[in-house]
């Protein structure tokens, strides 16, 4: 006997399911703004623990906010004009002599000689950037990290925005989310805010603690492109647990060509200390762990934020993979409350 199978779907879920993927597909064309939207609110989010500790001594919060930003962006102006260019000097040079370490470490001549074509390229990127800041053209500098000279302003005209009135971002919220989901929103986000601001100035913190512990030893023990391979140590202190491991690798490589087996045993035992030193430390008195998101999402995180939207991805991943698991745990508490109801209803 056939049996004739119907399926209704109500016309509500239907729509729904095309609102849901006209959204995706704006959000999407308009990823640019997003972008520079999400950045605003980051930023926004980092310099609040230190506007509200100066609103607890009686300082008007637009002073506060234009104190903090003035800091802030000071800071940021400070390394773009001082640091950037020896840092970039020393990544050119330490990307024009890695194929020739490689050969010395016993790899095959063709594969130096596709390496050297594929170093050489990226140090005359670097080498260009590098005469762009030196005559002066810092606004170059500042677009690589932040997608154009127009998003850096956008993101410092919208994050101050959030910044200066103490329910902007709620505000903004509020007018983005659907009314249903709006209380829940704010919670979220109200949870999130307190965690991402913590973590980007602990983070920040950690980075810089590291690379100057890292370039001081490595000056010490004169190791070749200790400014470079600090540098390098700083930025994979964004990769959890595997970072310090990956950034020990190209120092201990070059210690060894350079100064042979005792000289790359030394680094190695350098990358140690700073390490254990991190980890008992440094990492739980600055970060203190206050986004907790598992070290695997972080890496993918910073993979995904890598391939979407470059450097401005990498700085935004972990935040947003710190709302994203909040929405997670959210959604894994309400699952057992349901299960919990069910088992409890009489049979």
């Amino acid at each position: 006997m056939n049996k004739q199978l119907d399926i209704n779907i109500p016309s509500s879920t239907v729509l729904r399911v095309i609102l849901l993927l006209a959204g995706v597909y704006m959000l999407w064309f308009l990823r640019d703004l997003v972008l520079i939207v999400l950045a605003s609110l980051v930023i926004a989010s980092a310099t609040e623990p230190a506007i509200v500790s100066l609103r607890k001594r009686k300082v008007p919060r637009t002073l506060a906010t234009l104190f903090v930003y003035t800091v802030f962006f000071s800071v940021f102006f400070v390394v773009i004009f001082m640091l950037l260019p020896p840092i970039l000097q020393e990544t050119s040079g330490l990307l024009k002599s890695i194929p020739g370490y490689l050969n010395t470490l016993g790899s095959g001549a063709s594969e130096s000689a596709k390496l050297g074509a594929s170093f050489g390229n990226l140090s005359e990127q670097v080498n260009s950037l590098l005469q762009g800041v030196q005559e002066g053209n810092f606004l170059g500098a500042i677009g690589l990290v932040f997608g154009g000279i127009m998003s850096f302003i956008l993101i410092v005209i919208f994050s101050f925005y959030f910044a200066i009135n103490e329910k902007g971002i709620e505000e903004f919220l509020r007018v983005l989310s659907p009314k249903e989901y709006e209380d829940y929103i704010l919670d979220l986000w109200t949870r999130s805010q307190e965690k991402i601001g913590l973590w980007m100035q602990g983070q920040v913190l950690l980075a810089v603690l590291i690379g100057v512990l890292v370039y001081l030893g490595l000056l010490i023990l004169d190791v070749p492109h200790a400014l470079a391979l600090a540098t390098v140590a700083a930025v994979f202190e964004l990769i959890p647990v595997f970072g310090p491991i990956l950034s020990a690798i190209p120092a201990i490589a070059i210690a060894y060509v350079s100064g042979g087996f005792p000289l790359a045993l030394m680094v190695l035992a350098l990358y140690l200390i700073i390490q254990q030193f991190e980890n008992h430390l440094i990492y739980p008195l600055v970060v203190t762990k206050v986004v907790g998101v598992p070290p695997i999402i972080s890496i993918l995180a910073l993979l995904i934020g890598a391939k979407l939207a470059g450097i401005l991805g990498i700085l935004l991943s972990i935040p947003l993979a710190a709302v994203f698991q909040e929405v997670f745990n959210d959604w894994g508490k309400s699952k057992k409350v349901e299960s919990k109801n069910l088992k409890s209803r009489p049979g």
